[in-house]
């Protein structure tokens, strides 16, 4: 016991010398209390802006929650048919919010989606994944009233569909402006995530105009979607996006994940390009685009650089849709041509072609600046209607009976290139179907990974079949072509090539190669 006293005084003494020590080097400012000791609270300054966003949010999640609603979507099992591609042919990491009609034997096929009333009477903006080949669909409101939909119309090529329920005095979205918003600002994604009803979740715009290859197998189909890290997960498809003001923006679609839900990227559907599509297909049942009939990409450094660009900004004409009847092609359009603006609007970027473009009618017409290799042209286009993408396409019904190419000779290397070229085997021939004016081109066989070719040619796939630049123009036909087209050229000079790629639908590409760099 008297050691047990002794200690306790002794553990006293220390702490009112420690405590001492404190005050006293505080009040000689020695030194600065820690974080205990620091503000715990922040200033009303520091507070405020805070307090807005967050009353904003809650103003969001009050007065836009009642127009979204659940979507129950589901088709008696049949056979594969569907609108979208299957999974296995998005690209790595890229998942569709809507994990759609997994086919089991002789079991109804059923699914979740999101949506929101634009209208009082009931007509509802959705994603076309969402409601592709159901036979039955069911729409709940945030009020537990549920109602039977009927699908008035959908687009594949935009992933939009437009359903209706009879119903009066419904809460209505307003619908924003998407080409006024920035990359930064706030925004609120509400759906119905993992079966979770009218969840709210908040981020920023990461990024618009993003393109996402592969995501809808369609040669007709507008990419120009807004990134966002505002969560979203199988189920939100279909549900808005929301500005700071409460306004719609977009329509969540797609996400960029590993697993398949959320990891930051998701991607919404403009709403000005929704509006429009839903326009369409309330009045026609269809959606009447405009084309230019063109296959289009974003310019590259390459290319930009053999177009005599200043900045690498553009889009490169790749092919023509239909081949021979393209609208583009009848004004004056070559492939290789950069377009770079219309009707005297800047064209930075494939999303911003189309964005112009789908703000007209079939029929208009429009003025198509190009630079064509170091010159400027102008051309006049009288925009076509898209066709309907179950019809066949000139090039894709070429006649197998066409002839067959004269002997180019043994395959030979091109180390200015880093390709190895050949003609067309004959087994490739009869197992693919070759238009005849590309069956006279030299096949890519092999593409060195250290030369200026990798990554740019397909080996066993891609075909070359003209000289686009230097000029003149000259048709590919035999390895001697092929040599007499590169053979002044030296280091850091380019050449572009005009491509048809076997593979897929077959489709023509313009593929622009540094000589002697990788």
């Amino acid at each position: 016991m008297p050691s047990l006293l002794h200690r306790g005084r002794f553990a006293g003494a220390v702490a009112v010398a420690f405590l001492s020590g404190l005050v006293f080097a505080s009040a000689g400012d020695f030194t600065r209390f820690g974080w205990a000791q620091g503000k715990t609270q922040p200033s009303a300054q520091e507070v405020k802006p805070l307090a807005d966003i967050g009353s904003a949010f809650e103003a969001i999640a009050e007065h836009v929650t009642p127009a979204v609603v659940s979507i129950e979507a589901s088709r008696e099992a049949r056979g594969r048919a569907r609108t979208l591609p299957n999974d296995r042919n998005h690209p790595p990491g890229l998942e569709d919010l809507f994990r759609q009609f997994e086919p089991r034997q002789n079991v109804p096929q059923e699914s979740s989606g999101s949506g929101f009333i634009v209208s009082k009477d009931g007509y509802i903006l959705t994603n076309n994944h969402v409601v592709a080949d159901a036979d039955r669909v069911t729409v709940g409101l945030l009020d537990k009233r549920r109602f039977p939909a009927k699908v008035v119309g959908r687009d594949p090529t935009t992933d939009v569909a437009v359903l209706k329920i009879d119903a009066t005095d419904l809460p209505v979205a307003v619908l924003g402006d998407d080409s006024k918003t920035r990359v930064g600002q706030w925004v609120v994604a509400i759906g119905n995530p993992l079966q979770l009803d009218f969840t709210v979740t908040a981020g920023i715009i990461s990024s618009k105009g993003r393109n996402l290859q592969g995501l809808y197998q369609s040669r007709y189909a507008i990419q120009d979607f807004i990134q966002t890290d505002a969560a979203i997960n199988p189920g939100n498809s279909g549900g808005p996006l929301v500005n700071i003001r409460g306004e719609v923006i977009g329509i969540n679609s797609a996400i960029a994940s590993q697993t398949g839900f959320y990891a930051g990227y998701g991607f919404a559907i403009p709403v000005t390009l929704a509006k429009r599509v839903m326009d369409d297909l309330i009045a026609y049942g269809k959606v009447r685009r405009a084309v230019l009939g063109i296959g289009i990409n974003d310019v590259q450094p390459e290319q930009a650089r053999a177009a005599g660009l200043k900045t690498i900004e553009g889009v490169i004409v790749e092919s023509f849709t239909p081949s021979d009847d393209s609208p583009a092609k009848k004004a004056g359009v070559e492939l290789g041509d950069v377009i770079v603006a219309v009707n005297g609007q800047e064209t930075d970027r494939v999303s911003t072609l189309q964005r112009v473009i789908r703000d007209h009618k079939p029929g208009e017409t429009v003025t198509v600046d190009v630079v064509r290799f170091g010159d400027r042209k102008s051309f006049r286009i009288r925009l076509a209607e898209a066709p309907d993408e179950a019809a066949p396409d000139a090039v894709a019904s070429a006649e197998r009976g066409a002839p067959e190419p004269a002997d180019a000779g043994p395959a030979r290397n091109y180390d200015k290139l880093g390709i190895t070229v050949g003609p067309l085997p004959a087994a490739l021939l009869r197992q693919v179907q070759v238009p005849a004016a590309y069956r006279a081109g030299l096949l890519v066989t092999e593409v060195n990974p250290s030369g200026p070719g990798y990554r740019r040619f397909d080996p066993d796939r891609d075909i070359i079949v003209r000289v686009l630049s230097p000029r003149p123009q000259r048709e590919i036909r035999s390895a001697a072509d092929l040599e007499a087209a590169i053979t002044s050229l030296k280091d850091g000079d380019v050449v572009t090539f005009l491509v048809y790629n076997v593979g897929g639908e077959g489709q023509t590409r313009v593929v622009t190669v540094p000589i002697g760099s990788r």
